[in-house]
């Protein structure tokens, strides 16, 4: 297996700085995410080196780095405390329902991507996309300040002045360094150097290890030091009760989680002008939850950030993911005395730095020049990830996407009417036909006062579903029952297979044989009707 990744890696190098670059900034994120979640923060390191390793070698998305996320840690706080109400007798019973509900959502993950359901992230519309970047770059903003509190107050005076120098100075390398070379990874070197600045200069500011000190309470390790993870069935009944309990929240995990891992796999597909395999991500992001259940993870999903600091560290291939992965175990085995001196002023600056690299500056320029509708969804889709959640917001923004597209294809419809010389009335029906235009369709028809012959011409309109068809049939009874004789001109092989099928009556009234040469252009553009 290694050696077939080496092989398909381009250039190693990069993708071992790179994803040593991205292990740093997983341990404060991890350890966050963890006590957001309100369990240990080893539990977090574990979940974000299992998901990592995992879906770095098996995913769909080379260079995708995936890990603990704060998306799936807002719904599993209330998982473990549910958990332990539920179940006060039985011993960390809260993280015990989390691990068999990560067993539950990555089969769930698996089926989907088994099922080839990835595919339909293309569905999603641009400005849904842009809104969701811009939505997650604010949250990954607000998310870094929470790193200037101690004891859940904001630091101030030299404290805070001295933070922010760093900060800054963590920015500013990454931001200078690219123009000179970049044979090193920016974040990398500006964690070094600011490291070192602290350690060796005795500058006193907050590090990982203070970090996860002012987090623990009681009963929490104030360390991220631990063993490697153990196998465990998770220690709860199997029964009608546990099931229907943890099946909601496997259900949302599992959309938040390959929501965000299909949305950031776009993105870096964007980015790297290259093409992902959803599906094969799907069936990752299961297995590596399915594997947390048993290994006493967190679990996870695709992380932006630390995906944008791998692309934009050099990381390709799916090396970087592995690094990262394997480096961050051995922070936990071997090095967390050494993690822990690192300041989180140096994490803090290349997370701002993500943050301005992610966040689609470029939306506040077209705003004005695209459509009303499309400005509204970014907009929407943005303030809905900062107040609820990714999973709400692309909902959301997709629904008003698909009825603000329905409205506009229902009011197109159009019906071009002409006597031809024998006395027939033509309609020439322009426009889609779907359950959105039915209305509209019915209304441009003059059953009573219509000639004794009727035809209804749909060259330039195209059937698209079940609500189409009907709407024909019905006006087609109509005409009949009045007495008139009715001809249906260019309608789709599907759509006569299907009214034929149907109602036999159908036969006499539809045209066949047409020697029309646009028909046989049209034809082939007109969407394959099925059987509802």
């Amino acid at each position: 297996m290694l050696k077939l990744i080496l092989k398909k890696t381009n250039n190693a190098k990069d993708d071992i700085l790179s994803g040593l670059t991205v292990a740093l900034a997983l341990v404060p994120e991890a350890v966050a995410f963890a006590f957001v979640a309100d369990i240990p923060p080893i539990i977090g390191l574990y979940g974000a080196f299992m998901v990592g390793l995992i879906t770095s070698i098996f995913g769909g998305r080379p260079g995708m780095i995936s890990g603990a996320t704060g998306a799936l840690a807002v719904v599993m706080v209330h998982l473990v405390k549910e958990g332990r109400e539920l179940s006060p007798d039985i011993e960390f019973a809260g993280l015990q329902y989390l691990f068999a509900t990560l067993i539950l959502m990555g089969i769930i993950q698996m089926s989907a991507g088994f099922l080839k359901l990835g595919k339909f992230v293309r569905l999603i519309p641009h400005p849904v996309m842009m809104g969701f970047v811009n939505g997650l770059a604010i949250v990954i903003f607000t998310s870094q300040l929470g790193m200037f509190k101690i004891g859940g107050e904001y630091i101030d005076g030299g404290p805070l002045y001295m933070m922010l120098g760093l900060v800054a100075l963590t920015m500013a390398i990454m931001f200078f360094l690219p123009k000179l070379t970049k044979k090193v990874p920016a974040g990398l070197v500006a964690i070094l150097t600011v490291s070192a600045i602290v350690i060796f200069g005795g500058i006193e500011t907050e590090t990982v290890l203070s970090f996860v000190q002012s987090k623990a309470t009681d009963g929490q390790a104030a360390s991220i030091e631990g063993g490697l993870p153990s196998f465990s069935i998770p220690n709860i009944a199997l029964n009608w009760e546990t099931l229907s309990f943890i099946f909601p929240y496997a259900l949302i995990l599992a959309a938040i989680g390959l929501i965000e891992s299909l949305m950031t796999l776009q993105l870096i597909d964007e980015l790297t002008e290259t093409r992902g395999n959803s599906n094969r991500e799907c069936i990752a992001q299961g297995a590596a939850n399915v594997v947390n259940g048993f290994f006493g993870g967190m679990g996870g999903c695709a992380m932006i950030g630390q995906s944008i600091i791998n692309i934009n560290s050099g990381g390709r291939g799916r090396l970087s993911g592995i690094v990262a992965s394997l480096v961050l175990l051995s922070f936990i085995l071997f090095l967390s005395p050494y993690i822990e001196m690192i300041p989180i002023a140096a994490l803090v600056g290349v997370m701002f730095m993500v943050v301005i690299g992610t966040f689609a500056w470029s939306s506040f320029r077209i705003l004005h020049k695209i459509p009303l509708a499309d400005a509204f969804v970014l907009v929407a889709v943005s303030s809905l990830t900062v107040i609820f959640d990714l999973a709400i917001a692309v909902a959301a923004g997709v629904v008003i996407s698909a009825l603000v597209f329905s409205w506009q294809n229902a009011v197109r419809i159009r019906a071009r009417k002409h006597i031809e010389s024998d006395g027939t009335k033509v309609y020439e029906i322009w426009g889609p036909l779907f359950f959105g235009s039915v209305q509209a369709f019915n209304q441009k028809f003059d059953i009573q006062g219509d000639p004794e012959k009727v035809t209804i011409d749909f060259i330039e309109s195209r059937v698209s579903d079940h609500s189409g068809m009907e709407a024909i049939e019905n006006l087609a009874d109509k005409y009949l029952k009045e007495g008139k004789q009715l001809r249906l001109r260019h309608l789709s092989p599907d759509c006569i297979n299907l009214l034929t099928k149907g109602n036999p009556k159908f036969e006499e009234i539809i045209e066949r044989d047409i020697d029309d040469p646009r028909y046989y252009v049209v034809i082939d553009a007109k969407a394959p009707l099925k059987a509802q």
